[in-house]
């Protein structure tokens, strides 16, 4: 379906990540996966995947010389990019309620990672995008970005701005490339299985489908994104089982 394609996953060795590059690699794709604390688990990604060809690359997100870089590997080994997904995000629970916490540090930590990065990534694969005539970006945002419950109000703003950067770059990188936020809710990660375990209860509790998404149930929505929702551009395509209403 997609043999001739280049994907590159911007944290694609961590839970969510991984999983869109497996849902790409079957269907064909050569898979970059971009990584930045383990290269241990980027390289074990890499070596699960189907087919051949795929590789792994160093990226802290939030330097962009280091984007710039990756870029130029990218259009060195392939001479292009056909779909770019923005995954890689970090955060730190602090109560909504507890001001003093949200300092200037952790503010500028969840904004440069989890949106200046996406938005310099995307800036520097552009031109690359651009080339295939039907270029994709897909940002990995969050209902926490919706809702406004999560674990920090700084992430749940820059999850917010992800999805508004969505909407302006959808209208102002058509009809060559499309733009497209998947939002997920709570994912079984093991990151979120380390959690209270009360807690989760009382998440998939207020959650109307009584349950987490899955690691493949995100990755086959990015999937098919690039692959049957081609009219789509400037949206946000929520995974949460209906959290908000919840």
């Amino acid at each position: 379906m997609l043999e001739d394609k280049v994907v590159a996953v911007i944290g694609g060795s961590g839970g969510i990540g991984s999983g869109i590059c497996r849902a790409f690699a079957k269907v064909g794709a050569t898979c970059i996966v971009a990584y930045n604390n383990n290269e241990q688990a980027a390289l074990d990604v890499v070596a699960s995947l189907n087919g051949e060809g795929h590789w792994a690359h160093y990226v802290p997100v939030d330097i962009t010389p280091a984007l710039e870089g990756f870029a130029q590997e990218v259009e060195m080994r392939h001479g292009k990019l056909n779909v770019l997904v923005n995954c890689a995000g970090i955060t730190k629970f602090v109560s909504h309620n507890d001001l003093e916490a949200l300092d200037d540090d952790l503010i500028d930590d969840m904004f440069r990672v989890n949106w200046r990065g996406s938005s310099v990534a995307i800036r520097v694969f552009h031109d690359l995008l651009k080339r295939t005539g039907d270029g994709l970006v897909v940002n990995i945002s969050s209902v926490a970005g919706i809702h406004g419950v999560g674990s920090n109000i700084a992430y749940c703003a820059a999850k917010s701005a992800v999805d508004t950067m969505t909407k302006s770059l959808g209208r102002a990188l058509a009809p060559h490339i499309r733009v497209v936020a998947v939002s997920p809710g709570m994912v079984e990660t093991a990151f979120v299985k380390k959690l209270n375990p009360k807690w989760l209860a009382q998440q998939k509790a207020l959650t109307p489908m009584k349950r987490f998404a899955t690691v493949e149930q995100v990755a086959s929505t990015v999937l098919g994104v690039a692959t049957h929702m081609k009219f789509s551009t400037g949206c946000v395509v929520q995974v949460d089982g209906g959290r908000p209403l919840g």
